[in-house]
């Protein structure tokens, strides 16, 4: 009997409650060393041709008759009082169907803790006007018009220094969000530190890294005087069709949101941005369709990015290794606006088994470029100064790094003290290991040549246990195919194919014959936002549950024609079979006519006496040249435990783009920034990110064992495990090359340069 049922769900560090309607469970999950058909099969995309050949339809691809187009004028000020805005001349353009500002807009309230055009401004590309005109070049052109006085403001840039008590204020509440810092104690950090035979200490920098997505924010509204459709490029389109409706007072059931393919998110796409309500506030007042795209200036200074934090750590531990005790103090800058705090301390707090620990948050608000989730936000930045710490730490004790770490494995929660549902990071220390031949390149002696080579290594945690409420539809079709119903998303991850794949597996129906509809709230039912490596193990066991329904009912149609017990009757590659006995499912549906089988699922609540987590070990080889400063990194060998692997290609490709995206944050991506708070390098050309020039060979040794206590499918989350370790992974072997550690990412040229210098004239 289904059952209402109010659960925990957690979600990179933030833990909510929610309802979820679930019925009685149809499966059970696959055993652990069950051989299955199609699961676990290195299938390729479903939608890879379309992606390939340019078929796919994007939302910047979105183009209606009569459509206006939207664009925005952005402060050029870091804080600064809007005295007066005079966009007359825009205003009497020909085309130009309407601007909008704080003076003229009915409501300027877009959430509670933001304006749409928030008055001061708080960071250079705030939003001052917004321009709607018949083309785009007719909108950038009456943006040019627009006069705006300003009254300059005092500015604060750095979290350091917003946090002290004279800095200027951001926002009407403070600096510090929430209003104070963030702490968490366990044991006596004091004596912990007194029990220490070894301590070492550091202060790390991150910059900001910036998304960077080849499809920058947008969306086009169409309203027909019925129904409100919305294309947007959201890893949210629940949430966006909820969001909409609230802001135009409409039914939730008359607006429709559609995001058949995303082009690239990372995080930044939760959530109707101020261009979405706009536009839809314009499509429903001119009963036209509204195109509102960001600009690429646009999308890299507003849209968000992970924030720049500054780290004080400082570890303790015994002679063999223990850990005794660990203290973090950070400072994350979050900008201009932020609802939540990344979770710089989760690996610090989770990752080891310290018995004595003590950390303390600053969320800074500054006048400067606002937060936004990007893939593992707060652990790529946490990880890469804790697993830094932990290999100068090694070197200290004069202990190989990886005995280090599994010296102080936590087999249970370090917080909570609750078991984990699975935990395979040993497993991935001794697979890394073996496959980058550890213990031969760590007693190699130091190179001499112009071009010295290092191997290093980290650690990583993370969550993706995905939850409810999630639920999804099989529609069994008059011809014996299926099709997948759920409102979830694809960004690209492959969360299309692997949905097939579940569903193929449970009907016992050929692969090729499963189709799948998702992204569109009208086709679908709920599936929630795809973040925090929660889709495949929050939708996927949803998937299953529904076809094991329909696959009951097929069971009981085909008894009747085989002339057999339901419970002899079994399904296998679209052929219904009882024993002496069989007769495909596609002859059947062609006798019964309108026959309609759908089946339903919904996901059930995690177990609450465990606590379900994803580990994994990367392994790096570098070579770094003393002359010209150039890192090259060589090889990354990523071993990670995601519970059962549901298919190996797009698993590998999660592994890959995370990997280069951990490069990018190590070596090579930072936002640049003037005294006055603009960004110099707000486009890709000179924002740097990975190319395949910069690509290493990457492999993926997944620990592919299914956790049988996290869901019926036995799965964890893939997508942000693979960025985490990589830049600590990278900092260590580069400190293993030419024996200097770097406390600052990026670790660029110069600062390698830099840093030889230095040591030559020490020397």
């Amino acid at each position: 009997m289904p059952k209402l049922v109010k659960t925990k769900v957690e979600n990179e560090g933030r833990v909510t409650e929610e309802f979820t309607w679930v019925e009685t469970p149809k499966t059970t999950v696959w055993d652990v060393e069950e051989e299955l058909r199609v699961v676990g099969k290195p299938i390729a995309r479903v939608d890879g041709v379309e992606r390939a050949t340019g078929a796919a339809k994007y939302t910047t691809d979105i183009q209606l008759p009569r459509m206006v187009h939207g664009k925005f004028l952005r402060s050029p000020h870091p804080h600064a009082r809007i005295v007066s805005i005079d966009a007359s001349e825009a205003e009497q353009m020909p085309g130009v169907r309407a601007v909008l500002h704080a003076f003229n807009l009915a409501s300027n309230r877009f959430s509670s803790t933001r304006d749409f055009f928030q008055n001061p401004v708080r960071f250079v590309g705030d939003e001052v006007a917004a321009v709607f005109a018949d083309s785009d070049n007719l909108a950038r052109a009456a943006l040019k018009t627009i006069r705006v006085e300003y009254e300059l403001l005092p500015y604060v840039l750095d979290a350091e220094s917003a946090a002290q008590e004279n800095a200027p204020q951001v926002t009407p509440n403070g600096n510090l969000l929430d209003g104070k810092p963030s702490t968490y104690t366990r044991g006596d950090i004091e004596k912990g530190f007194a029990q220490a035979d070894v301590i070492v200490e550091g202060v790390f920098t991150t910059n900001a890294q910036i998304h960077s997505s080849l499809e920058t924010h947008a969306c086009a509204v169409d309203w027909d005087g019925k129904m409100l459709t919305v294309w947007e490029s959201t890893q949210d389109v629940e949430g966006i069709k909820d969001r909409v409706a609230r802001h135009l007072k409409l039914d939730k059931t008359r607006v429709r949101v559609i995001a058949s393919y995303i082009g690239g998110a990372f995080g930044a796409k939760f959530g109707a941005g101020k261009y979405t309500l706009l536009a839809a506030q314009t499509a429903y007042q001119l009963k036209r369709p509204v195109r509102f795209v960001l600009d690429r200036r646009g999308e890299q200074i507003a849209a968000g990015q992970r924030s720049p934090t500054k780290q004080y750590l400082k570890l303790g531990a015994k002679k063999d290794g223990t850990l005794t005790a660990l203290e973090m103090t950070h400072y994350t800058n979050v900008g201009a606006y932020a609802t939540w705090s990344p979770f710089v301390e989760g690996p610090a707090r989770e990752l080891y088994a310290c018995p004595n620990l003590q950390t303390t948050g600053y969320t800074v608000f500054t006048h400067s470029f606002p937060f936004a989730a990007f893939r593992a936000p707060g652990f790529v930045e946490g990880t890469f100064a804790l697993e830094s710490m932990m290999d100068e730490l090694a070197h200290k004790l004069q202990m190989d790094p990886l005995e280090l770490r599994m010296k102080n494995y936590s087999s249970v929660h370090p917080e909570s003290g609750k078991p984990f549902t699975s935990n395979g990071l040993l497993d991935a220390f001794q697979e890394g290991a073996r496959a980058i031949d550890w213990e031969t390149k760590k007693r190699r002696k130091q190179e001499d040549g112009i071009v010295r080579r290092g191997v290093g290594m980290a650690s990583q945690i993370w969550y993706g246990a995905g939850a409810p409420p999630a639920y999804a539809m099989i529609r069994v079709n008059h011809d014996a195919s299926a099709t997948v119903l759920t409102a979830s998303q694809d960004l690209g991850t492959g969360t299309k194919t692997i949905l097939c794949q579940i569903a193929a597996e449970e009907l016992g129906l050929p692969f090729e014959r499963i189709g799948v509809e998702i992204a569109d709230t009208q086709m679908g039912p709920f599936a929630g936002a795809s973040g925090g490596s929660m889709t495949a193990a929050s939708v996927g066991p949803a998937v299953r549950e529904a076809a094991a329904d329909a696959r009951e009912q097929l069971r009981h149609i085909a008894a009747t024609f085989l002339k057999k017990r339901v419970k002899d009757v079994r399904i296998e590659n679209g052929i219904a079979k009882a024993r002496g006995v069989e007769k495909p499912l596609a002859e059947i549906f062609r006798e019964l006519d309108n026959l309609q089988v759908v089946g339903h699922g919904s996901r059930y609540p995690n177990p609450s006496a465990y606590e379900i987590r994803t580990f994994g070990a990367q392994f790096v080889e570098v070579a770094v040249d003393v002359e010209t400063g150039e890192i090259r990194v060589e090889r990354v060998v990523a071993s990670h435990d995601s519970g059962r692997i549901l298919n190996p290609l797009t698993v590998s490709s999660q592994v890959e783009g995370g990997v280069l995206q951990g490069i990018g944050f190590a070596l090579l991506e930072g936002r640049v920034v003037d005294a006055s708070g603009v960004a110099l390098n707000a486009n890709l050309e000179a924002y740097h990110v990975p190319t395949i020039a910069d690509a290493p060979k990457i492999e993926t040794h997944m620990i592919d064992r299914a956790d049988v206590l996290a869901n019926n499918l036995g799965v964890k989350g893939v997508g942000e495990p693979p960025i985490i370790p990589t830049a600590a992974a990278i900092a260590n072997a580069i400190y293993d090359a030419i024996g200097v550690r770097f406390y600052d990412a990026p670790i660029t040229r110069d600062k390698v340069l830099d840093a030889l210098e230095r040591m030559e004239i020490g020397a």
